[in-house]
């Protein structure tokens, strides 16, 4: 049973989350004040982590997918000796603070992803436990285990409502990702009232279905059940939820109540709650025996647990001197590329470049033994794969990862195993359906993180299968993502330089886009100009009438209407743009010199949405309809993108 002082520790959580709410006069209380006792027993009884080295590779990781309970996060990272004090609690959700509304990775020492958004913490944490499975079983060796840790999250009744936490939870049941350990604050609230108005599902027989353990504690507040459940956890050779009964808002007067979910207790409710819990301290007051108590607990094991970890790897560099040489190079990304291994196209030659990419994908894998990866059920359409096989149950040594039909939940399990770090993760799927994992590459963007999402099929020329699958607007919301790089390769060479710069980005997610109709390999492609994200690949002479701008399977139209043009004495520059985000990047000069101002005749063209190309053009050929159900060869036809219908385009532009 609790003693005191796991009351005073537990009450302390919840006083402190409540000060920093009420100071701020915005925040979440309710699950504070609820899961207080969760949070208490996971991280003073389990978590293994360092507050002195924060970025330790086998630290155990915890996500707050419920990351409105921000403060509570805070207040633990706090009290576990991070790099958080007291002022900076008080600063909660104030302007450039290192305690933000919700959780943001790279702001808050400790925090392991940016949170928020329900469903995502939950499906980014199935990412971060299949990268431990897959580093385990590819470095460890015997009683030498550089990676041997826990994923642990907290989630609510929300989470667990979203689409995307019901993919990623099949898809770790499917998998077997024992070391996963979901704990859910069961408080049978939600903001707009009772969860049984809108969910009355049963969780044990659902998650049992999906092949994970199901543990139940009934009562909250009790710190030996909850440690108890935790340690059943750790017996599982399954995924494991844990589903804990609590009362929103414990304590407080508004308690088992959506009133107390998002509003601020204010001064009179926060007496009446510490006369409940019998807490006699002030506002931001700790009693040093709750500092001493986390010293003993959380950060004595971290710290002796790291030490053990540093000398068992110490050992491992001497008992596996290539193992480790090779552990080292997965974990810093530092592998020397043999480029004379890549394929190569001839100019003249035609194909698409979905099958380009594919190609050298793979020779990136051969090279870079970290790439693991997949498509969401639709490898033979985008011929993105992992290579040595399948990562499965039965062998986790596979880089090819099956999604299957989970597109929400890919974009997610991409992000987690590129935040736990080792491994570079990329998903793929048909580009319309980029919509599906719009949310995490948001995220991706969000926190600097440099996650590879690959989408085949990317314009109207899918043709028979019609407007459902083909994209026209989704050009638009993805260039529209702040610090999200949109590369939309035109041929093998572009193909080759947008994937490098993927491979080697370091704080930006990378989208790369790919036909499914073939391609010709063109004369002044580039390879080391698509980081400059636009630049010339065709111009007869140095006085030129006026600019075409486009990428992708347009630039050979562009060309070929340029030509065309050249028959009317018109002298035309075109201008490949395969990444409008690196271009903006660029010096003011470059971009001039590309695009200058005295130029204004210029007319940009792509099979998408009009929108974006106006940043660069008065004029642009776009489709602003959906697309229509047709054989490819009606495509240019129907929507007049042949080399004649953009040449007549440019000439009436007045």
């Amino acid at each position: 049973m609790a003693n005191e002082i796991d009351n005073l520790c537990v009450n302390t959580i919840r006083l402190l989350g409540v000060d920093m709410i009420n100071k701020a006069n915005s925040g979440h209380p309710g699950i504070v004040l609820g899961s207080a006792p969760i949070m208490y027993t996971l991280f003073t009884k389990h978590l293994n982590i360092n507050p002195d080295a924060s970025d330790w590779w086998d630290r155990d990781r915890f996500v707050l997918s419920a990351g409105h309970g921000s403060a509570m996060l805070y207040t633990m990272y706090h009290l576990s000796g991070f790099n958080i004090s007291i002022e900076d609690l008080k600063n909660f959700r104030q302007y450039q603070s290192k305690t933000p509304g919700h959780p943001e990775y790279g702001v808050t020492d400790g925090v392991e992803m940016t949170t928020g958004p329900l469903g995502q913490g939950i499906s980014t944490a199935v990412g971060m436990a299949l990268a431990e499975q897959y580093l385990s079983h590819h470095f460890n060796r015997d009683n030498y285990k550089p990676f041997d840790h826990y994923t642990y999250v907290l989630c609510g009744d929300g989470d667990l409502q979203e689409g995307i936490a019901q993919e990623a939870a099949s898809f770790a049941g499917h998998l077997n990702l024992k070391k996963l350990i979901v704990l859910y604050d069961s408080n049978d609230i939600q903001l707009d009232g009772e969860v049984d108005l809108s969910n009355t599902e049963n969780t044990k027989m659902k998650f049992e279905a999906m092949n994970w353990n199901y543990i139940k504690v009934n009562d909250g507040n009790n710190i030996d059940d909850i440690n108890n459940a935790i340690n059943m956890a750790k017996q599982s050779d399954k995924p494991t939820i844990i589903e804990v009964k609590t009362i929103i808002g414990y304590g407080s007067p508004d308690s088992g109540t959506n009133i107390c979910h998002g509003k601020p207790l204010g001064k009179d409710n926060t007496e009446l709650l510490k006369k409940t819990l019998n807490y006699n301290y002030k506002e931001f007051e700790v009693d040093p025996r709750v500092y001493e108590n986390f010293k003993n607990t959380l950060v004595e094991r971290g710290k002796t647990t790291h030490k053990y970890w540093s000398e068992m790897l110490h050992a491992y560099q001497m008992k596996f001197p290539e193992l480790y040489k090779e552990l080292n190079k997965f974990m810093y990304n530092d592998f020397e590329l043999d480029y004379t291994k890549f394929p190569q196209y001839e100019v003249g030659t035609k194909e698409s470049t979905r099958k380009i990419l594919g190609a050298m994908l793979d020779e990136y894998s051969r090279q870079m033994p970290n790439l693991i990866g997949g498509s969401a059920d639709l490898t033979p359409s985008t011929f993105v794969r992992g290579l040595d096989g399948n990562f499965e149950p039965t062998f986790y040594g596979g880089r090819n990862i099956r999604f299957g039909v989970r597109e929400h939940a890919m974009g997610a399990i991409v992000n987690g195993i590129n935040l736990h770090g080792g491994l570079k993760a990329f998903g793929a799927g048909f580009f319309v359906f980029s919509d599906y994992l719009k949310p995490a590459m948001r995220l991706a963007a969000l926190m600097n993180l440099p996650s590879i999402f690959i989408f085949s099929h990317d314009t109207v020329c899918v043709g028979e299968d019609g407007p459902t699958h083909e994209p026209i607007e989704h050009f638009s919301m993805l260039r529209s993502i702040p610090n999200f790089n949109v590369i939309r390769p035109a041929d093998a060479k572009e193909v080759f330089g947008a994937l490098d710069i993927a491979i080697n980005s370091k704080h930006t997610p990378t989208c790369i886009t790919t036909s499914r109709q073939g391609l010709p390999n063109l004369e002044n492609t580039d390879c080391q100009k698509v980081c400059l994200g636009a630049y010339v690949v065709y111009q007869t002479n140095e006085k030129y009438d006026g600019i075409l701008i486009s990428s992708g399977s347009e630039l050979s139209i562009a060309i070929d209407a340029a030509k065309v043009l050249e028959k009317d004495g018109l002298s035309i520059r075109v201008v490949s743009m395969p990444s409008p985000f690196l271009f903006d990047r660029q010096t003011k000069e470059y971009q001039e010199e590309i695009l200058p101002a005295s130029c204004q005749k210029r007319l940009a063209i792509e099979m998408g949405a009009s929108l974006p190309w106006y940043k660069y053009s008065r004029n642009v050929k776009g489709i602003d309809t959906f697309g229509i159900s047709a054989p490819i060869s009606y495509m240019h036809k129907h929507f007049k993108f042949s080399a004649e219908d953009i040449a007549n385009d440019f000439k009436n532009i007045k």
